[in-house]
């Protein structure tokens, strides 16, 4: 992974909202499903910044000249500096960066009309707890002012002489 990668992996790791999204949970498989991909995210998180932002330790060849002899060591030293590791380049994420965006905007539509329609939902949640609680006491005409179209159906059987048998 680049060190871009990482910074924009560890970056995005700071900006999840885990408790903000548990709240919205409601079963408990859900919860549990939740709480292993949490763990699974830390898991992978913690490995991302451990084994691939450090950089390694120097190697300490004074010591190992002391233990095994200065011929020997000097010769891995030597060996040891003509390996040149390449820098790894990124190109898969080129790729598939245009294809993630798009993702996203996506998502971000899905969610905007998840939320609209949650709202309305609530709204009509809450209109038949008030209808609920007012049926008690309230009037043929009170509830057929509310439905105007059932009103204009029992007009018709009552006009037709339909009773329903």
């Amino acid at each position: 992974m680049s060190g871009r990668g990482v910074k924009k992996a560890v970056d995005a790791a700071k900006t999840i909202d885990w408790e903000g999204m548990a709240r919205m949970i409601v079963s408990d498989e859900a919860r549990r499903e939740f709480n292993s991909l949490r763990a699974t995210f830390q898991e992978v998180d913690s490995t991302i910044r451990t084994k691939f932002c450090l950089e390694p330790e120097p190697i300490d060849w004074d010591r190992y000249r002391k233990s095994i002899g200065f011929r020997l060591v000097d010769m891995y030293k030597e060996a040891y500096e003509k390996v040149e590791i390449p820098k790894y380049v990124d190109t898969v994420t080129p790729e598939y960066q245009p294809k993630f965006d798009a993702l996203l905007e996506n998502l971000k539509k899905v969610e905007q009309d998840s939320l609209k329609e949650t709202e309305r939902l609530e709204k009509e949640i809450a209109s038949f707890k008030e209808e609920k609680a007012k049926l008690s006491t309230m009037t043929a005409d009170e509830y057929f002012a509310r439905h105007p179209d059932l009103k204009k159906k029992f007009d018709d059987e009552i006009r037709n002489d339909y009773w329903g048998y």
